[in-house]
């Protein structure tokens, strides 16, 4: 056990934020609030056979690094916000962290090292949130309402006065909100704020989504009204699940984000799947079809298209895109934008269980040169356990061929890796760049994107070595990996 008296130099930084130093006795030691390079004393409060958690309680030697927080909220103190984990350090320094848990992912997971590190896509460190999902609580013995974001590992609402995340007119909306939720009839009965703002031509729609619990009384209705008139808000109403969400007054702007360089406009609902941060979106399907390199007599498909966020960009370049995403209503809304950009004789859309993909039916779909692959935390692991499958037997689906260039944009670089090391060890491709994209500043959330070119030889060699019974995979972690562990 560490002594409190003792002082650990802190080695790395995990993908918690906690520093990692080991004690007197070997043993690791998660720190909280300590970077990498400070001598530190702490207390420890949780034990286990191979690693301690502590606290930092006291430094001499403090980071290069360390940087104060832009928020009053932010630390260890108790009641503080547990939203971001990171403003104690610089943000040029998170970035370097998060690039380099997305190359540890790739190497310890999936034994793959990409050929070539992609510079890290950047944006603004403050004011970038666009979507964020507000607790809000009435709490009668102190006879004020919360709203924001939990305390650090706590079920309580943090105490928020403002928010350097979200944009500033919408920090200053939170104390004012307070106020609004306090004076309604149903002020305990409305467990949720979610927010979305659409960017177009620079003009900002801000939408608020109220769950409420029971139905909300004249008198609840109009102070709404009278806020959104104050604030130049839109008020949405959730009553039951995401699919009763509706406008509490029809009319007014409609909520969008563009991409302008591929003259793109993207209207959503305000429970939609968006982007959290559209600055670092709107350079992320940039450098995501600059990587793919389509030429204009190509077909691609982009795997979990969502709304078509890459999927419309790419009917500007390609000669035909398939969009394939597990929602219907999703597809629905993808088809409705392709119309209104007029790319709907390039862009088709369909719904598939990719959770569930197959060799059969991943080839119904057709062979493509390019593929993008945009999946959510769970990662695209039936999709490229598929491909392999077919690299390793033509046989099952003849005419078929296997995509040229992957690329692959991940929320989650664990699963990314587990994908990479099949797609690698597997299915015949090399994984020829990979970067970290943050989206998310301040946050442990690591955004990333990587590239994998299709190896012929090593394709062939494969289905040559499956067809006599032999093992094509080259990595003895390749079983491992391709059982999804």
């Amino acid at each position: 056990m560490t002594d409190v008296s003792e002082w650990l130099k802190v080695e790395s930084l995990d993908l918690e934020a906690q520093g990692v130093a080991h004690n007197s006795e070997g043993k690791v030691v998660f720190i909280e609030g300590a970077l990498p390079g400070e001598e530190v004393q702490v207390a420890v409060g949780r034990k286990k056979n191979n690693w301690e958690q502590a606290a930092l309680v006291a430094m001499r030697r403090e980071s290069s690094q360390r940087v104060r927080p832009v928020c009053p909220h932010f630390g260890l103190h108790p009641g503080a916000c547990g939203g971001c984990k990171m403003q104690h350090l610089h943000p040029a320094a998170q970035v370097a962290v998060k690039q380099r848990v997305l190359e540890d992912n790739l190497w310890h997971l999936g034994k793959v090292k990409a050929e070539a590190l992609l510079r890290p896509i950047e944006g603004p460190a403050t004011g970038y949130r666009y979507r964020a999902r507000l607790s809000v609580r009435y709490v009668p013995k102190k006879g004020h309402v919360l709203v924001g974001f939990h305390e650090r590992k706590s079920r309580y609402i943090a105490d928020m006065q403002v928010c350097k995340v979200l944009p500033e007119v919408v920090s200053a909306m939170l104390m004012p909100l307070r106020d609004l939720i306090g004076s309604m009839d149903a002020r305990d009965r409305l467990p949720q704020i979610e927010l979305a703002i659409g960017d177009t031509d620079g003009t900002q729609v801000i939408a608020l989504v109220l769950r409420h619990l029971e139905p909300l009384s004249a008198g609840d209705i109009a102070k709404l009204r009278a806020f959104a008139a104050g604030r130049g808000v839109q008020w949405w109403l959730q009553p039951k699940g995401p699919e009763t969400v509706h406008l509490l007054d029809e009319g007014g702007p409609e909520l969008a984000y563009t991409l302008p360089e591929f003259g793109v406009l993207m209207p959503f609902k305000p429970t939609d799947f968006t982007q959290v941060n559209h600055h670092i979106n709107t350079v992320l399907v940039g450098r995501a079809l600059r990587l793919l390199d389509v030429r204009a007599g190509e077909r691609v498909i982009d795997w979990f298209c969502g709304l078509g966020n890459f999927t419309l960009p790419l009917a500007t370049q390609a000669r035909e895109v398939l969009g394939i995403e597990g929602s219907e209503a999703l597809v629905q809304r993808s088809r409705e934008n392709a119309r209104r950009n007029g790319l709907d004789h390039k862009a088709s859309f369909v719904a598939r269980n990719l959770f569930e993909m197959t060799p059969q039916l991943l080839a119904a779909d057709g062979p493509a040169d390019r593929w993008l692959i945009d999946p959510p935390r769970e990662g695209a692991f039936a999709l490229v356990k598929a491909l392999a499958e077919l690299v390793k037997d033509p046989s099952l689906a003849p005419g078929w061929a296997p995509p040229e260039r992957i690329v692959y944009v991940s929320c989650a670089p664990s699963t990314l890796a587990r994908d990479a090391g099949l797609l690698v060890h597997v299915a015949g491709y090399r994984c020829t760049k990979a970067g970290a994209v943050n989206m998310f500043p301040h946050t442990a959330h690591v955004e990333s994107i990587a590239v994998f070119e299709r190896d012929p030889a090593a394709q062939e060699r494969i289905a040559r070595e499956a067809a006599a019974g032999g093992d094509a995979s080259p990595d003895p972690s390749a079983e491992f990996i391709a059982q999804g562990a």
